[in-house]
């Protein structure tokens, strides 16, 4: 099969990482090619490329005039599927109403459904339930519901050692952490209050992630809070954490969940969509949104109980599993138009 995946985004956080996961691991079986705006080639603030597998073909485009040429790329390149994710790539794709019936246009759905973005597409992959019913009828018929998944996890045997010498923890430290894009929408300022309201001595909150909020959130040298910035590799600091913690307001399925559960820490996280999607699996304790007495009260009592690491059953999020659900899936969507 050739597959085309269209990712027009100019910074890497968890959605960049499972499309190139995924267009990673179908290359084993598949032709794939993937069109990336040259701003994240190697070397650059916010790269990703180098995340590629060599097996993928890398297509480049412009910042400005990326959506036309993605759209040019996939007219010439004419693949059984082209894959979008995120604004840029969903509204290049839907652009192409020409090669309906020729080519398989499907977007994954990172976040929410957006008529603007994805109504004019063939089919959608929904990362979550809550998702489905948004979306008109018609197009719903030919929309997926694949979980996200996680890959093995693998921290360096060093890990929890060197990163906790490098930010000047002690080894017996309790550690609560959280990562991903430093944006409102993650609420790591609600975190930073609760910690802050919670003052449990000796303690540590490790944000990890870069964004628009990193500044002003180190403006704030709140004892105990560490934030140092990217990570190349996340699941070290998920062997530093004891604990992991999520406030955001507002989550779609929660990437960095299935990380942390990977990892065997236990879980705090807001009553968001995606961690009450995931609740039985993640085995959290829930809190309210935006509730940071909740939240500090949650922390003092994960502190004093001071949980072991769990062992989790990660078949279910397994990219092998996905992989072969979303090809049955392409397979089904590519029968059904040439049926028409």
């Amino acid at each position: 099969m050739r597959i085309v995946h269209l990712l027009l985004t100019s910074s890497f956080a968890g959605s960049e990482r499972h499309a190139i996961e995924l267009a990673n691991a179908q290359s084993q079986h598949h032709e794939v090619t993937l069109i990336l705006r040259r701003s994240v080639r190697n070397g650059k603030a916010g790269g990703y490329a180098h995340r590629v597998d060599p097996r993928v073909t890398v297509l480049w485009v412009d910042r400005w005039l990326g959506r036309w040429q993605a759209r040019r790329l996939v007219r010439q390149l004419r693949p059984d599927v082209a894959h979008a994710h995120l604004s840029d790539g969903s509204k290049a794709l839907g652009g192409l109403r020409d090669l309906r019936g020729k080519v398989l246009r499907v977007a994954t759905l990172h976040i929410r459904y957006k008529p603007q973005q994805h109504a004019h597409l063939d089919a959608l992959v929904a990362i979550a339930p809550w998702q489905m019913g948004a979306i008109a009828p018609p197009l719903r018929a030919h929309t997926a519901q694949i979980d996200n998944w996680t890959l093995p996890y693998r921290p360096a045997p060093d890990a929890r050692q060197r990163l906790r010498a490098e930010h000047g923890i002690a080894p017996d430290a309790w550690v609560f952490g959280s990562m991903g894009r430093m944006e409102r929408s993650k609420g790591f300022d609600l975190l930073v209050d609760a910690f802050e309201r919670a003052a449990i001595p000796g303690a540590h909150l490790v944000l990890v992630g870069q964004g628009a909020e990193l500044e002003a959130l180190r403006q704030r040298k709140v004892p105990g809070v560490i934030l140092p910035g990217f990570c190349e590799q996340p699941q070290d600091w998920m062997a530093a954490f004891d604990g992991f913690i999520s406030a955001a307001r507002e989550e779609s399925f929660g990437l960095v969940f299935l990380e942390a559960m990977a990892a065997g820490l236990p879980v705090i996280a807001t009553a968001t969509l995606g961690a009450k999607h995931l609740r039985t699996a993640l085995g959290a304790r829930m809190v309210p949104l935006q509730d940071v007495t909740a939240m500090a009260d949650a922390l003092h009592a994960v502190h004093a109980q001071r949980p072991p690491r769990s062992r989790r059953s990660m078949e279910r999020f397994s990219i092998d599993a996905k992989l072969s659900e979303l090809e049955a899936f392409y397979r089904r969507e590519i029968a059904v138009a040439s049926a028409e």
